[in-house]
């Protein structure tokens, strides 16, 4: 009210540019799609980042490629294992969600305090979540740099979460980083079980 200006200047912004500010991870950016936008796709958002997760998985399974005549029983075998690796790509991801939301509450148990808290976290995440995406073209443009190119992926998922979870809770950079590491090591954890238990992951 003091200066008659809005307080939120990406109200007056473009989507185009909303987008790309978001994709480099500017806070302010991410603060007015969390705050100051109707955005209800999250939950579309993830079962569609789980898919292409799983169908990458698929892929890189040994024995996914090798037969394809479509008279052969094995390849009904090999849609259980999609829905297989989409099974393990829903509990790796619920575990390190799980991992950020302890450590928060551990840490911060005031900053949790109410239902509605925490589901605008989980929104939070999952929206931020929205990097998982490239992996489409990641594996249809197949070359030599596809693991190089996973890696970056899997990096500016993570920095978008915690940008994401530090525009939502209002903390500095430490706490949320904490959190995902935490994250990442619960999921890693789930990875080592399934490894253990003799699967493909």
């Amino acid at each position: 009210k003091s200066c008659q200006k809005p307080v939120d200047k990406y109200i007056e912004y473009d989507p185009v540019i909303i987008l790309i500010n978001a994709i480099l991870c500017k806070a302010q950016a991410y603060r007015h799609i969390l705050f100051n936008t109707k955005i209800n796709i999250h939950g579309k958002l993830c079962i569609f980042c789980l898919l292409c997760e799983a169908y990458l998985r698929w892929l890189q399974l040994q024995d996914s490629s090798q037969n394809t005549d479509p008279d052969d029983l094995i390849r009904y075998a090999k849609e259980w294992d999609f829905y297989k690796m989409f099974g393990i790509a829903s509990l790796e991801q619920t575990s390190f969600l799980l991992g950020i939301f302890i450590t928060l509450w551990w840490m911060r148990p005031e900053m949790l305090k109410t239902k509605s808290d925490f589901v605008l976290l989980l929104k939070a995440l999952l929206l931020s979540s929205y990097g998982k995406l490239l992996l489409i073209p990641a594996v249809i443009w197949e070359h030599d740099y596809t693991p190089l190119c996973l890696v970056f992926i899997k990096v500016f998922v993570l920095i978008s979460n915690s940008q994401a979870i530090r525009v939502t809770l209002n903390l500095n950079r430490m706490l949320p980083w904490l959190a995902i590491i935490f994250g990442l090591i619960l999921e890693n954890g789930v990875v080592w079980l399934f490894q253990k238990m003799g699967w493909d992951v």
